[in-house]
């Protein structure tokens, strides 16, 4: 046997786990320590982001987010209903950039909610307080 398959099983495809620090994220719990958390506990980011504003980062929060949007999204069908309806295409050609503009925000803050719905979930699994950074 070679000297540098002597502690590895033999099994074809077998890789080793080796935690590495790609893998995990070391911030700052609510308690003040720090704790390693993956990247599917972690979340959506928590930081600032150098901004004036705070982020919504919480899943209530963003809930709150993601329910305003659909209303407005309801708010746009409404419009689109009534282009069709009224048939009145130049005002459709006119405001074209408000549709990108209303769906990309609706679908972010609903992945958002999600991703932060399953980090809250992982976390709770382990115990893990909630990151502050």
């Amino acid at each position: 046997m070679a000297r540098r398959s002597r502690d590895v099983p033999q099994e074809p495809g077998y890789v080793p786990y080796h935690p590495t620090e790609e893998r995990v994220l070391h911030r700052t719990g609510e308690n003040g320590e720090v704790v390693a958390y993956t990247e599917d506990e972690y979340g959506v980011r928590k930081d600032d982001g150098l901004g004036v504003l705070k982020p919504v980062n919480s899943s209530g929060g963003l809930l709150f987010l993601a329910i305003l949007l659909t209303a407005c999204m309801g708010g746009l069908v409404y419009f689109v209903v009534q282009v069709i309806l009224q048939n009145a295409w130049d005002i459709a050609g006119r405001t074209w950039w408000v549709f990108p503009a209303c769906i990309f925000p609706f679908v972010v803050a609903w992945a958002s909610y999600f991703k932060e719905r399953k980090a809250e979930k992982l976390r709770k699994a382990r115990n893990l307080p909630r990151p502050i950074e």
